[in-house]
């Protein structure tokens, strides 16, 4: 399994080859609660690493998720339409929230590895 890295906006990416897994910490499914509702981005959208491409909506409040890179989406999480409580009973896997084509592979390289991201939260 490929390394989990981080964003300051709780979002993790998972490089699997050409094509970049994406979904929000287990931090940030804690924070929120109970998740009822998914937006999702649209597959083939381009996104700029920063942009807010899909919402998460639980029954304290509605977030919105970010790009942690930049790229084209090429896959979206259906299972979560269904059962938006994945988020919280599988943050790190099941719980994913879309797959992005990355414009710059390397640029995940530059995002927090788990222990940066830990050191993150403490200062919280």
């Amino acid at each position: 399994m490929s390394e989990l890295k981080f964003t300051k906006d709780h979002e993790w990416v998972r490089l699997d080859g050409d094509v970049a897994t994406v979904g929000i910490t287990d931090h940030a499914q804690t924070a929120l609660g109970d998740v009822v509702f998914v937006e999702l981005p649209e597959v083939g959208r381009e996104v700029a690493a920063g942009e807010a491409c899909a919402v998460v909506e639980s029954v304290k409040a509605a977030s919105d998720i970010y790009a942690p890179i930049a790229g084209k989406i090429v896959e979206v999480n259906g299972a979560l339409s269904d059962n938006p409580g994945l988020v919280n009973a599988s943050a790190l896997d099941e719980g994913w929230f879309f797959r992005i084509e990355p414009t710059d592979p390397a640029a995940v390289a530059d995002l927090m590895d788990e222990t940066a991201y830990a050191a993150y939260l403490e200062t919280l």
